[in-house]
């Protein structure tokens, strides 16, 4: 079976992978900075976390809008690197029981992104198509 017709679809799709990622990771830092929709941890967030939660909530907007998208995206997957190893693989080697694997896809996942650009959908794409071509 021949699928070369969902090729036309890929700057879509890549958006889409961006957007539902970005908001995703979001999410993980809205619950870290404002106990939303749940309660990380009980009181003050230590230093470490705290800017974890910020970097994910302001480089994530980024993310999902599409605005200056490849560093943001490279900032993402370096910050779930360092949770990764920070947190996660000190307890055990595989992933599924120190439950890094979040951590790994987002990483991965936010690289590839830095990577391909940000799709469709973008403020980053707006912005080219206004620059002329030199």
């Amino acid at each position: 079976m021949e699928f070369a017709w969902l090729s036309r679809l890929q700057p879509q799709m890549l958006a889409v992978l961006r957007i539902v990622t970005a908001l995703l990771l979001i999410e993980h830092g809205t619950m870290k900075l404002f106990h939303f929709p749940a309660a990380l941890m009980p009181g003050p967030l230590p230093p470490l976390l705290l800017a974890a939660a910020i970097i994910e909530i302001v480089a994530g907007v980024l993310v999902t809008v599409g605005l200056f998208t490849r560093l943001a995206a490279f900032i993402l997957s370096g910050e779930n690197a360092v949770a990764y190893f920070m947190v996660h693989f000190p307890k055990t080697f595989w992933p599924t029981l120190n439950q890094g694997e979040v951590a790994i896809l987002f990483c991965f996942v936010f690289l590839y992104i830095a990577a391909a650009g940000p799709g469709a959908w973008s403020i980053d794409s707006a912005r080219a198509r206004r620059t002329p071509i030199r």
